[in-house]
């Protein structure tokens, strides 16, 4: 038997949902501060500061740091990932234009397999309608597509995500995009400032994506 230790009190200010770096997946969690105190006999003697706070796992009941919470769970990086190559996929048409049929497809193949199972060409062709309509937000002044609102809202869409993926995972969006492009033949200047743009907001050297650019000719 201890006769001195050091015992904690756990107060919950917060809760939710994270992926637990223990279990290895989705789990409730209770976000938690502490009190410490010098005990004897296992009474409670003298404060010895606060503790915390922590990330307290429901299931495994191990303590992480708060730090734990930036890591998307599965159901939200599942959803952070088809958002990705589904604004890729909607930046290269707008770049490239929707005329081609090969160029459709593969972009639809390429948003259903991220998880829009239900996306056909219409539904695409629709959407980049509708952002050119939207005067600026995929066009800039200059009329060239890769504009500054368009380098948002790759920016917007597959940063979050970059610290997440390992490199193979941020080349494969990448080659999606190239891809796409390439369906109808050669790189147009506007799909590669596109795809120039999305190896940036993938924070991938420029020299990466040029190399990346080019294996995308390869048949596969």
């Amino acid at each position: 038997m201890r006769i001195c230790s050091i015992s904690t009190s756990w107060n919950t200010v917060g809760d939710g949902q994270f992926f637990c770096p223990g279990c290895g997946g989705d789990r409730n969690y209770r976000r938690r501060t502490g009190r410490r105190r010098l005990t004897l006999l296992g009474v409670p003697l003298l404060p010895r500061g606060l503790t915390g706070p922590v990330v307290e796992c429901a299931a495994c009941q191990g303590h992480f740091g708060t730090d734990a919470l930036d890591h998307p769970t599965t159901a939200r990086f599942s959803a952070m990932l088809r958002d990705a190559v589904h604004t890729v996929a909607l930046a290269v048409l707008a770049a490239g234009g929707v005329s081609s049929l090969p160029v459709l497809r593969t972009a639809v193949s390429a948003v259903r397999a991220a998880g829009y199972e239900d996306c056909t060409a219409d539904s695409l062709t629709a959407l980049i309608e509708a952002l050119e309509a939207d005067t600026g937000r995929f066009v800039a002044d200059t009329g060239t597509p890769c504009g500054a609102a368009l380098a948002i809202e790759l920016h917007e869409a597959l940063e979050p995500l970059t610290p997440h993926l390992a490199p193979a995972g941020r080349e494969s969006i990448l080659l999606q995009g190239a891809r796409i492009a390439l369906a109808d033949g050669a790189y147009t200047t506007a799909e590669r400032d596109v795809l120039t743009t999305v190896g940036a907001a993938l924070h991938l050297p420029a020299d990466e994506t040029i190399r990346l650019m080019e294996t995308a000719r390869a048949p596969f």
